[in-house]
């Protein structure tokens, strides 16, 4: 049981240990620099950064579910009328 846990949890551990590092890291960068106006540069990447990460999928996507739905509609639509034709009790 020992084996499995040192098995899973370790390397669960050092992931979870290299993205905290690696945020913890592009907080800190800035912090350190002494001119006010490369500070405030870096700050501002830092933004754009975090506002492309968190900016939402591109509008192609929503078209193309849309035009999947569509043809799922029509697909259907077809397979109910070739259902409704079928003689029942005939």
């Amino acid at each position: 049981m020992h084996s499995i846990l040192v098995k899973f949890a370790l390397p669960a551990l050092v992931a979870l240990a290299i993205s905290a590092t690696s945020a913890a890291a592009l907080e800190q960068n800035c912090r350190f620099i002494q001119a006010k106006p490369d500070r405030e540069a870096c700050y501002k990447r830092q933004e754009e950064e975090l506002a492309a990460k968190r900016k939402p999928a591109p509008a192609t996507d929503e078209s193309k579910t849309l035009e999947t739905l569509r043809q799922m509609r029509q697909d259907d639509d077809a397979v109910y009328r070739s259902i409704n034709n079928i003689c029942r009790g005939c």
